[in-house]
């Protein structure tokens, strides 16, 4: 029996935005406990993980951070569209001080590659200072490495997730109510070596148990 379901276990490799890796991390465990499979993770920006996806990275299973970076991936028939689902929303929060025409040095995802950047260039267009606070801005490679720019010092305000705010230690200064909406898609990809096993994880995903966690991290479950 050991045998039997040690030659049906699957390595899963799950690409997914670096916002949610705590969570993640916590429900592989919890999945792992009850399956053969090996949940393997590779946590980034969406923009660069949907890159090296494009360029045939062994990825089962792709988790973005926006619809954007998902939807170039379908467009490209890279993701299986029957198994796409937008399951989870957050919010976005500037962290260390909320006053931006003050401040000297404002770290940001870079919006090229970073959803939270992205968001947050899109917010500042509307309220209408992102001309002004443009040369300020310290474009980095992901939402962690703002928060840690901001905790370090090395900058006085930044813009993450309220699931990143949550587990770190920087003052929240602002809640961002009227920002655009924030959405995380989950797809296998067409190339998947363990397709089925990446549908089994993310059916598990979809359950109770995983939205619970994900609750508990802060993040909203539609």
């Amino acid at each position: 029996m050991i045998l039997h379901a040690l030659l049906l276990a699957a390595e899963v490799h799950v690409f997914a935005a670096a916002s949610l890796s705590d969570a993640l991390k916590q429900i592989a465990a919890s999945y792992e406990r009850q399956s053969s499979d090996r949940i393997v993770f590779n946590f980034g920006s969406s923009g660069m993980l949907a890159r090296q996806i494009e360029e045939d990275a062994p990825a089962d299973l792709f988790v973005s951070a926006d619809e954007a970076r998902m939807n170039s991936l379908a467009q490209k028939g890279l993701v299986d569209p029957k198994t796409r689902v937008s399951i989870l929303s957050n919010s976005l929060v500037i962290i260390g001080t909320a006053d931006l025409e003050k401040a000297d040095r404002i770290a940001i995802g870079d919006p090229a590659t970073v959803p939270a950047g992205t968001y947050a260039r899109d917010y500042l267009r509307k309220i209408g200072v992102w001309d002004r606070v443009q040369p300020k801005l310290i474009p980095l490679e992901n939402v962690r490495a703002v928060l840690a720019a901001v905790e370090s010092g090395n900058a006085d305000a930044g813009f993450v997730y309220r699931t990143d705010a949550m587990i770190g230690h920087a003052r929240v200064a602002k809640e961002i109510t009227n920002g655009p909406a924030i959405s995380y898609p989950f797809a296998v990809t067409t190339h998947a070596e363990s397709r089925d096993a990446a549908r089994r994880f993310l059916n598990y995903l979809k359950s109770k148990r995983a939205a619970a966690v994900f609750r508990r991290y802060g993040f909203i479950v539609r």
